[in-house]
């Protein structure tokens, strides 16, 4: 995979969308117009700037979720975090249209490449899902023939982020996508996977997956649950790429 130069460059909020009752989406235009390079699974260091004073803020690591043929860059923002020190909240969770942002980057070691795994297992948490958004979307745009098998962890039915657009990739890219609610209540309405991702979980929808590559996303907590879980099922270290916020 190729080397960015990591570059520090002014966008304006373009876009910013109630995607569920606990998730934002939040677009970013360049002032330059020219798209950012990066590897699908990477991620910025998004620091918005307070109107009053011109100061810039403290920066706040975030996935990107758009593909790295886009000029804008998306990104998929808790609106009310309990981990961490909540840096940042407010500057997202208030934005306006036109507001300016510095974001640096792209950074990370996550990376995906569908030429080079033919078949992969990719495991989201939440948020963690926006990377394996980037993935899925440099996937079509590039018409990859990857085998991808998807578990998505959510708290409630109502937490799928985008998921027309999910829907969508099943069906162009074949892709093989459970969502699994891990707080379910009487009435929600959800008749599909519940509880948290674990070895049998893994071994039910994804029964090859000894012979695929696997990519974790989400808060630390999560991911170590998920690795554990590979581990049981003795996949090698080398199979296994994470990323973790939180």
């Amino acid at each position: 995979m190729a080397t960015y130069p990591v570059v520090d460059r002014k966008y304006f909020v373009s876009e910013k969308v109630d995607a569920t009752p606990e998730v934002i989406i939040i677009g970013f235009k360049p002032e330059d117009g020219k798209p950012n390079a990066f590897d699908p699974g990477m991620f910025m260091m998004l620091s918005g700037i307070d109107k009053q004073t011109g100061e810039r803020h403290v920066a706040r690591a975030l996935s990107i979720a758009s593909d790295p043929s886009a000029v804008n860059m998306e990104f998929f923002i808790i609106k009310n975090p309990t981990h961490g020190e909540h840096i940042g909240r407010s500057h997202f969770n208030d934005v306006e249209m036109g507001d300016i942002f510095m974001l640096k980057g792209p950074s990370g070691q996550f990376k995906f490449d569908p030429n080079k795994d033919p078949k992969v297992l990719f495991i989201a948490g939440g948020t963690g899902v926006a990377p394996f958004m980037s993935m899925l979307r440099h996937m079509k745009i590039v018409n990859a023939t990857t085998d991808v098998i998807m578990l998505y962890s959510i708290k409630f039915p109502t937490e799928i982020i985008k998921k027309d657009e999910l829907d969508a990739l099943q069906q162009q890219l074949k892709l093989k996508m459970t969502v699994t609610v891990t707080r379910p209540v009487e009435g929600d309405g959800w008749s599909g996977q519940t509880g948290h991702i674990d070895a049998p979980m893994i071994q039910k929808y994804a029964q090859d997956f000894n012979e695929r590559m696997c990519y974790i996303c989400g808060p630390l907590a999560f991911v170590k649950a998920v690795k554990d879980a590979l581990a049981a099922l003795q996949i090698p270290q080398q199979r296994i790429s994470a990323d973790v916020w939180g």
